[in-house]
Parts: C-alpha cells; sequence; structure tokens
C-alpha cells in the first residue's frame, strides 16, 4: 500500500510504479478517459483540453504495459506489450488518439482478468498455509506455554483438543483420536491413532486430547515442505511452456521488422497512401502479437498442478505434467505399493502331533527378540490369539536366513532352507514340497520349524495386497497404459501368483535395487515413457531413472518427497488414476489453447491485410482470444 509520510512526487511515483493493487482503477480510469475524450471531441472542446485527457489516458492505459517493457529491456528481452504500446502510439501519430486508447483499455483490462484469473491458481499454497496455525499450547517442564509455532522445538509436547488443528508434525504420547488427513493425503475417511502413531501438520484432530512430542521444526514439517513443493512447481516449466516463451522473444521480433517493411514497402508497391498502410500495420502489431499463444500453456499447467496439490498428488513442477502424459507402462514396486507393506500370518503346518497353538507358541518365543517384520507379524499373531510370549534364553539373528533360539535346554531354529544347509540340517523332501504348494498360492515367506532333533513344521507369512489394486491396475488400461511390470525381491512363485491375480503382463523377481535401475532402463529403451511406482527411498536409484518416478503413500517420508518427479501423499492406488487422466486432459487443453491461438492469430492477420480490420475490432479479436485460453486453463481446477 501506498503510505502518506514524508512523500514527494518521485517517491510517490516509484511506489504507484511498484504497486500491483493498482492496475484495476488505471484501467477504470482509462475507460473514463475514453469516454470523456470522446464527448470533448464531440461538443468541440478546446483542442489543448482534449490533447491533455488523451495523454492521461495514455498514461493510465499504458503505464503497467510500459513497465513491464522497461523491466524485459533491462534483461535485454522484448515483452509483447510492446507491440500493443507500439500500436497506440501509431495511432496517436494518425490522430486515433481513441481508437489507440481503446486498444490500451481493452488491453490492460484483459491483464487484469488474466492475472485475477491465474490468482485462482495460487488458492492451491494459500488454503495449505492457513491449515498451519499461528500459535500452539505446549507443556514445558510440567507447565502449559502458548507460543508462536517458529519458537517450538523439536522434543516440545503440543496439546491438542479436540477440533485443532496439528500445527506440527509430531508422535502420540498420550491420548487417542480420529484425524481427518484429507487435505494432505486426500484419503476422504478419517483415521483413529493413537500412542505412537505419527500426527501431520495441517491434518484435523476431531476427538479426544492428545499430547504430541514434536518431531520437526515448523519450516520441515510435512505441511511446510508440501507448500514449497507446490510453490516450487509453478514455477518450474514444461518444455512447451520454455519453447512458447524463447518464441515469443524471436516472433516479436519478427512481427515488429515484418510490419516496419510492410508500411516502408506497401505504398510505392501497391500506391496506397501512406496513411492507410501506417493503420493497417498498426492493427497488425495488434493482432499478430501471441499474447494468447504465451499464455495457453501456464495457464492449463498452473491449474492443474492446483488441482492436484488438493488431492493429495504433487507434481514437482509442469514437465513432469507433460512428462506422465507421454506414458505407456508402469512398473509397480511390489510391497507397500500392490500390498501394504506389513506381512501377516496366514498359515500353520503342524507335525509329529503338535497342535497350530503348540506350533505357534514355539515360534513366536523363538522370533521374540527380532525386530524383522515377519517377526513381528508372527507375533502379532501370537498376540491375538492370547499367546504369552516368554522371551528365549539365547538368541541369534541369521540375516537373510532366519533365527536359532535356546531354552529350557532345546535348539530352535525357524528360517529358510538356507539357515538348515548353514548347520548341515537336511530338509525331508516331503515338507519342501509342502513349502512349494503354499509358495504357489502365493505366500511371501515359508518358515521351517525345528527343535531339539526334530521337524515341527511350517509356518507361512504373506504381505496382503490392496483390495483394490486388480480394479485399479484394470483402470490404468483403461486410461491408456499398454503395459503393467511388477518389480520385486521376492521369489518368482510369490511374483508370478499375484501377477496372475491382478492382471500384471510382465513380472521380476529377486532383483536388488541395481536390478531395478537396470530394468526400468531396460523398459524405457524398449518402450519410451515408462512410470516407476515405488516407496522412494528403497526404489530411489529406479525413481530417478524413469521418465517419471512416483513416490506413493509419502505422507510423512522426507525420502519420499524428495526422490520422485511425482508425489502421491496418500498410499491409494487411483492417485496414480488420477493423476494419469489428468496430465492427458492437461495436454489436450494445452494443445487446444495452442491451435485455437494460432488460428486466430491467422484469421485476424489474413483478414487484415486484403479486407481490413478496424483497430478497435482487432483488439477485441486479440483479447478475447487471451482470455478464453486462460478460461479453458482454469476448467482444469474442478478437474475430477
Amino acid at each position: 500500500m501506498i503510505t502518506t509520510s514524508r512523500i514527494t512526487p518521485r517517491r510517490l511515483f516509484t511506489q504507484i510504479f511498484q504497486d500491483e493493487t493498482l492496475e484495476p482503477a488505471f484501467v477504470v480510469l482509462t475507460l473514463i478517459g475514453i469516454v470523456a475524450g470522446i464527448w470533448l471531441e464531440g461538443a468541440q472542446a478546446p483542442a489543448g483540453l482534449i490533447l491533455a485527457v488523451h495523454i492521461a489516458t495514455y498514461f493510465f492505459g499504458g503505464f503497467y504495459a510500459v513497465r513491464a517493457i522497461i523491466d524485459a529491456l533491462k534483461e535485454w528481452t522484448i515483452e509483447v506489450d510492446l507491440l500493443m504500446v507500439l500500436a497506440a502510439l501509431g495511432a496517436a501519430y494518425l490522430g486515433e488518439f481513441s481508437e489507440g486508447a481503446i486498444l490500451l483499455f481493452l488491453f490492460s483490462l484483459s491483464n487484469v482478468l488474466q492475472a485475477y484469473a491465474m490468482r485462482r491458481t495460487e488458492q492451491a499454497i494459500t488454503a495449505l498455509m492457513q491449515l498451519r496455525p499461528d500459535r500452539v499450547s505446549i507443556r514445558r517442564h510440567d507447565r502449559k506455554y502458548d507460543v508462536a509455532i517458529e519458537e517450538v522445538q523439536v522434543g516440545d509436547v503440543m496439546l491438542l483438543r479436540p477440533g485443532d488443528r496439528v500445527p506440527l508434525d509430531g508422535v502420540i504420547e498420550r491420548g487417542t483420536g480420529t484425524f481427518d488427513e484429507s487435505v494432505i493425503t486426500g484419503e476422504s475417511m478419517p483415521v483413529y491413532k493413537g500412542p505412537g502413531m505419527t500426527v501431520l501438520a495441517g491434518t484435523l484432530n476431531q476427538t479426544g486430547a492428545l499430547e504430541v512430542r514434536v518431531t520437526k521444526p515448523a519450516g520441515e514439517s510435512t505441511l511446510a515442505r508440501i507448500i514449497a513443493m507446490v510453490s516450487e512447481a509453478q514455477s518450474r516449466k514444461a518444455r512447451s511452456q520454455s519453447f512458447l516463451e524463447r518464441f515469443e522473444q524471436r516472433y516479436a521480433i519478427g512481427v515488429i521488422g515484418a510490419v516496419s517493411l510492410f508500411i516502408l514497402l506497401m505504398p510505392p508497391i501497391s500506391g496506397t497512401s501512406f496513411t492507410d498502410t501506417f493503420y493497417r500495420g498498426m492493427v497488425l502489431l495488434t493482432v499478430a502479437s501471441p499474447c494468447a499463444l504465451v499464455i495457453s500453456v501456464p495457464a492449463a499447467l498452473l491449474s492443474a498442478i492446483a488441482a492436484s496439490a488438493r488431492r493429495g498428488v504433487l507434481f514437482k513442477g509442469g514437465v513432469h505434467l507433460e512428462e506422465l502424459s507421454r506414458v505407456r507402462v508402469i512398473a509397480f514396486d511390489k510391497t507397500g505399493t500392490l500390498t501394504f507393506g506389513k506381512p501377516v500370518l496366514t498359515d500353520l503346518v503342524p507335525m509329529n502331533g503338535l497342535s497350530e497353538h503348540e506350533l505357534l507358541t514355539i515360534v513366536a518365543r523363538a522370533e521374540q527378540p527380532s525386530e524383522h517384520p515377519i517377526a513381528r507379524a508372527i507375533l502379532q499373531a501370537a498376540e491375538e490369539r492370547g499367546i504369552t510370549i516368554v522371551p528365549p534364553e539365547q538368541f541369534v539373528a541369521v540375516t537373510g536366513m532366519g533365527v536359532r533360539a535356546h531354552w529350557d535346554g532345546g535348539e530352535t531354529l525357524v528360517g529358510s532352507p538356507r539357515l538348515f544347509r548353514e548347520f548341515g540340517i537336511e530338509v525331508p523332501a516331503n515338507l519342501l514340497a509342502q513349502a512349494d504348494e503354499l509358495m504357489k498360492q502365493g505366500r511371501g515367506s515359508v518358515l521351517f520349524v525345528w527343535r531339539t532333533q526334530q521337524w515341527l513344521g511350517l509356518v507361512a507369512v504373506m504381505d496382503r495386497e490392496r483390495p483394490d489394486s486388480a480394479r485399479q491396475i484394470a483402470a490404468l488400461r483403461t486410461a491408456g497404459i499398454e503395459r503393467i511390470v511388477m518389480l520385486t525381491g521376492d521369489n518368482p512363485q510369490v511374483a508370478e501368483a499375484m501377477a496372475q491375480r491382478l492382471g500384471i503382463d510382465e513380472v521380476y523377481s529377486g532383483l536388488l535395487p541395481a536390478d531395478k535401475l537396470q530394468l526400468v532402463e531396460q523398459l524405457r529403451l524398449r518402450y519410451g515413457g515408462v512410470a516407476m511406482v515405488g516407496d522412494g527411498v528403497n526404489d530411489a536409484p529406479a525413481l530417478a531413472a524413469a521418465t517419471v518416478g512416483i513416490a506413493m503413500g509419502a505422507a510423512g517420508t522426507d525420502a519420499a518427497l524428495e526422490t520422485a518427479d511425482l508425489v502421491l501423499m496418500s498410499d491409494d492406488l487411483s492417485a496414480i488414476v488420477y493423476a494419469l487422466r489428468l496430465s492427458r486432459q492437461t495436454q489436450r487443453v494445452v494443445w487446444q489453447n495452442i491451435v485455437f491461438a494460432l488460428a486466430v492469430v491467422v484469421v485476424l492477420v489474413l483478414t487484415t491485410l486484403t479486407v481490413g480490420v478496424p483497430l478497435p475490432l482487432g483488439v477485441v479479436g486479440h483479447e478475447g482470444s487471451t482470455i478464453i485460453v486462460v478460461l479453458n486453463g482454469l476448467r482444469l481446477l474442478i478437474f475430477r
């Protein structure tokens, strides 16, 4: 805003020059000046008064255009506004002040409407920033304080009441409640959380009084990272946008040169008067301006980025939105994408007179000290069945093979056949056959159980598939994906069984991260555009190698936010389908805008060169096409 203290004329002009908010007022003053000028001319007012009104009208109408031209010239570039200003000055030279003023008015009005429309795309960031409270209640040294969010330190305990918006990322220490995480993950259903579970900044605590220990400062919270990511994405340009901006410079110079030649050469060649030729040249400057063409791409891309951000789908720039539209093959890492990433106990096969309860009791005791996900699944199953788990007297984890435990004078081994080969124990053929049968049924891991010189049975664990995996893979095919590939470290039998159930085309199993990287590169050579879907941590090399790397279920995961080109805050597979459809619809809108903008320029230029077009009508056609492409791009804000 303009301050009133110690204002000098120079200071006042400088502040006006820098103030964006006055542009609508200048448009209104320009319109008033046009009406006043026409009335004064009709009333045959003194020529000096009419000229003064025209000059004032030109000042208000061309003020922001001239400012943009000066800023561009400082960078040794040409702004398309220059074509409009030259055309208006040319009209003034011919004494057609009113027509030149109408040109500046419509051009300024168009810019104001564009700015208003494009601000709609920034509302995603504004809405996200409003989700973070300015102050937070914390407990330090058994005392309660109300402090600014920037003063909260990692380790402080936040106090949340029902209805509070979570100000910072943290872990619940006391209390339970349901949280609305839709603004971060796009998930519409409330999520129940209790002690030890993570809460994210920006989510809404619907029920329960909780104490949450802060794990990240304000500037590093998930919400802050999302805000920064969306802001950066809106500044990153797609290839088509960058090309049009480079083209704009050469095109503007070409138009000025061509119109100059037209004005100089047409009178002697065609015999037309210089005045008529000069007027037609000013119209050409106006209708040949590429304003609509230049704005056609960012209008669509920024709208799409803003719309997807509200759904928890974060593109790291227009270039990735553009690239996703060209993807024809999607490679999935299995664990955590097509499955939940949390194994569960599925089968107990006891032998030698044991019951399932007895077998599970022995296996759970052997696995009790282990932190492996398979061990956690076994212990959870034992707890659900009411089994009291007593730790073993001795325990050794054999990396990649299983565990070895001792209690009550007996040794217990639980693991894969490799574990038993390591200790010189031969696995019976019938037991191996039973394990193979379980593998064919899709069990992820089958553990052999041996204690005190005898075989006790088998335990099978598998990672559960997401219930909608098959349906979403079918939806991806409907959206235009030609090939679905699975990349996994699991054994071939498990991978093949899952692929058949889900309708996956190619399966590569037993892979290390380096193998996934190599396969993604091969897929790119074979098919062209390839998207890789992973967790953003173990799959980082493959994500980087893909045309578009997609990190799924990345809420609160720093590595996932950093690694991928497209970040899905939720672990919902439908978000991939949404992102793909949005990218393709965006490209359709971009090309609609480009074709329409070019067609309008061609028609107006040809009409001007043949039958002639009055300057105000040329301005209406030019500015009207600009507004139409902006509005067409804004349709993506409501894409479903």
